[in-house]
């Protein structure tokens, strides 16, 4: 039992895997001229290898290499379903407020909502993790760490990026789009359920969205209208973004759970 709890890869990555293969294919066979351009750029009869994007592929293989560990159906499905959901809503409100524009200038382009929940599934690996190596430290040093620590690095963390966020989103705020953002934002900071899950998912969501920021903006995929290569709020909106995807499924979750014992009560017949 305890190998089945600890192993890597499980009866449920290879289905991970083989999907997360499968979307990369329709997303390149759908949107075949797209790729064909990008490949376009690589001198295939020269020193081709200087004109591969090493940091794509880099990106992509830890992804892969995460979502596959210990992969669960059950609960990585709704982290799936969230994470599309979310990510149509996120680039919805930055492309319509334009805050921030592709290259193909689509409002928002299809192609690139799959990427959402795959970071999804990646981040939710990181974090747990993190808090794996966490709770390792405090089992051999007999010193857990008190819960006040991280309710103080919490209202600190969020505090400051509420107020990131509402100096780069400052533009907008005649759009409803950017204030049922802030809106949502305040609400998820203000009623936290687990001060140190919060910070850790921040922080991996942080983490990873530096990389995917980075890939995007120097490759000009997608442009900020601060033009920077990422902005800083960027990189952290990732974090918040993870934020506000880990806490929706906890509400999924729990409506589907009192649903199902709504549903499986007997019903009592009158005798």
């Amino acid at each position: 039992m305890e190998n089945e709890k600890t192993r890597f890869w499980t009866r449920d990555s290879g289905i991970l895997l083989g999907g997360f293969l499968l979307t990369i294919f329709l997303i390149v066979y759908i949107w075949w001229p797209l790729a064909e351009e990008y490949l376009a750029y690589v001198d295939w009869d020269g020193a081709w290898w200087r004109y591969i994007d090493w940091l794509l592929i880099g990106v992509f293989l830890f992804m892969s290499i995460t979502i596959v560990a210990r992969a669960n159906l059950k609960t990585d499905l709704l982290i799936v379903f969230v994470g599309i959901c979310g990510g149509l809503a996120i680039e919805s409100w930055g492309t319509q407020t334009n805050l921030w524009h592709y290259y193909t200038a689509e409002r928002p382009p299809l192609w690139i909502i799959p990427a959402w929940p795959i970071a999804s599934l990646s981040i939710d690996r990181i974090t747990r993790f993190m808090d794996w190596g966490i709770k390792r430290i405090e089992d051999r040093t007999q010193a857990p760490i008190h819960h006040s620590l991280f309710s103080s690095l919490y209202w600190i963390t969020f505090a400051s990026f509420l107020t990131l966020m509402l100096v780069f989103v400052s533009p907008t705020f005649d759009k409803s789009y950017t204030l049922l953002s802030i809106l949502l934002c305040v609400l998820l900071i203000l009623t936290p359920t687990n001060y140190r899950f919060a910070l850790l998912t921040f922080a991996a969501g942080s983490g990873l969205g530096y990389f995917l920021e980075l890939w995007g903006t120097t490759r000009q995929c997608w442009t900020y209208y601060t033009f920077e290569t990422p902005p800083f709020f960027a990189v952290l909106a990732h974090g918040m973004a993870a934020v506000a995807f880990w806490r929706a499924g906890l509400l999924v979750k729990m409506i589907g759970e009192k649903f199902s014992r709504v549903t499986s009560k007997p019903v009592s017949s009158e005798q």
